[in-house]
């Protein structure tokens, strides 16, 4: 029987893909433990942090065999487990726990190069989409989105309706979804979380 505990990642990687259950183990055994302090410092339930790293492994088993890990395990463990955290915040919490959760995030994390040359290249078609907009239709939506502004501050300070602040947020956001397309959208929700 082999030792897999001084097995290199790589090598664990090359076992797993050819179904090795002890590969899997180690794998396991090595990072669930980080992963699920991760995810617990970053949920307000152990449950839930729970929940998602045993789905992450489970789909690591599941779909073994299309594993692509571009740098370390480790570092793609813990990105495939922050996608899944994002994932369960955007879906349970209000606008300031989001902001504050996305703070956090961030602070913890650092993106590669290729990640970082893609925010600059979102973050300057975002731009561009937001140029096309009419001056106050992106003014009412930059003071929503980023300087968090509620709708009901946007409305007193503009002079203007709530149901209009909310009624050009909705033209905005359409816009950006009609301009950036489907993919986009979900880069852009990475953006605003990174």
């Amino acid at each position: 029987m082999a030792a897999y505990h001084k097995f290199t990642d790589e090598q664990l990687i090359i076992l797993l893909k050819k179904d090795d259950q002890q590969a899997f183990t180690e794998i396991y055994n090595r990072y669930a433990e980080s992963l699920a302090g991760f995810a617990a410092s970053k949920l307000y339930s152990l449950d839930d942090a729970r929940d998602i790293l045993h789905d992450l492994f489970v789909k690591l088993w599941e779909n073994r065999d299309q594993l692509n890990v571009t740098s370390t395990l480790r570092s793609y463990l813990f990105a495939v487990i922050r996608h899944r955290i994002i994932d369960k915040i955007r879906k349970n919490i209000t606008r300031e726990e989001y902001a504050a959760i996305r703070q956090s995030l961030a602070d913890g994390y650092e993106p590669g190069i290729e990640q970082q040359i893609a925010e600059k290249e979102l973050k300057q078609q975002i731009q561009k989409a937001l140029n096309e907009l009419p001056p106050r239709v992106k003014e009412i939506y930059q003071l929503s989105r980023e300087q968090n502004l509620t709708n009901k501050e946007i409305a007193e300070k503009l002079e203007l309706s709530e149901q209009t602040v909310k009624n050009q947020l909705s033209v905005a956001l359409k816009h950006l979804r009609q301009t950036l397309g489907r993919v986009a959208s979900l880069i852009f929700f990475l953006w605003l979380i990174s």
